[in-house]
């Protein structure tokens, strides 16, 4: 099992603003402290964050959760099989008053963006959000439209094998910082849940923990994160390592690379620390990697963690 905890060292302590709010979030999430932080940690990194669980896990609650908490305008876009892109990114519609087209913004034009069941819709529509995630911007009939920021979408998918879904493209998967399941809770946390309040009640109870401001500081705090000469030598040798290896039909992108760098960044500021260790890297291989490589076998019976540690137990980490 892969360590989800990094160690803090002699001069360090989880984050004070961070940690404030995975303990409101923990009133509602019961659990998942491990779930909450890796989705701090992809918003600090300025990253999006894919879901993928069986439907009543939990997903959507989360992102409202994250919503509430951190002050962020909130959106949620049911994806189906008759989704349009326009009915996402929105359209120019003639004004008979100015003689003119105006411009009507789409739900996508929120800070926090909720694509639930994303993999419901159609593959042209699920790449309507390739510009807005990558670029932060839509661009309709020539016209560049800017998001709100911080801009951070959290979609939710359900497995494959369910009716009626279709497979992301790749170039989405890779938009995509991080992918993490939340999985059954504890027998406890399951009773806790079980004899409790509904949880959208408690939701309507949740104070803002942090600002939108708060959150633009903390991902500029995150880029000044320090990473040494032998930690980018092992985040690339575990890239050359996919590359070569005949478990996989083409190895990690150089963007896998930033993407693993910039989330293990954001995990070691939750952790209190300025500079990343290599624990911080190894625990975010499982959220970051897995969704961007295709397997030219199924000898992963456990899923990420299991490709996970495949790759962590075949390149040797900086001591």
């Amino acid at each position: 099992m892969l360590s989800s905890n990094p160690k803090l060292g002699p001069h360090s302590r989880r984050h004070p603003e961070v940690e404030r709010v995975v303990q409101a979030a923990q009133r509602v999430i019961l659990g998942k402290d491990h779930a909450l932080r890796l989705a701090l940690a992809c918003l600090l990194a300025r990253g999006h964050l894919l879901i993928e669980d069986l439907p009543g896990m939990g997903k959507t609650t989360l992102a409202h959760v994250l919503a509430h908490l951190l002050g962020l305008q909130f959106n949620r876009i049911q994806f189906t099989s008759d989704l349009l892109p326009t009915d996402i990114l929105g359209a120019s519609v003639y004004d008979r008053s100015r003689s003119d087209f105006q411009f009507h913004p789409g739900p996508i034009f929120a800070q926090l963006i909720v694509a639930d069941e994303i993999n419901r819709a159609t593959p042209k529509t699920q790449s309507a959000l390739l510009e807005a995630m990558e670029e932060h911007q839509v661009t309709i009939e020539g016209t560049a439209h800017p998001l709100p920021e911080p801009f951070f979408v959290v979609a939710t998918q359900n497995p494959f094998h369910h009716v009626g879904t279709y497979p992301l493209p790749e170039s989405q998967l890779d938009r995509f910082l991080m992918r993490i399941r939340l999985g059954y809770p504890e027998p406890a946390d399951e009773k806790a849940l079980l004899a409790g309040s509904d949880r959208r009640l408690l939701l309507q109870h949740l104070e803002p923990g942090l600002s939108p401001g708060d959150v633009l500081r903390l991902q500029s705090d995150v880029e000044s994160v320090h990473v040494a000469a032998p930690l980018l030598d092992y985040c690339h040798d575990i890239l050359s390592f996919s590359r070569q290896s005949p478990r996989f039909v083409h190895g990690l992108s150089p963007r896998a690379g930033i993407a693993l760098l910039r989330s293990a960044r954001a995990w070691a500021l939750l952790w209190g620390r300025d500079f990343v260790i290599p624990e911080d890297v190894q625990a975010l291989v499982p959220a970051c990697l897995p969704h961007r490589l295709s397997l030219t076998d199924e000898g992963f019976a456990d899923g990420s963690d299991g490709l996970a540690s495949y790759l962590l137990g075949s390149v040797a980490a900086p001591r």
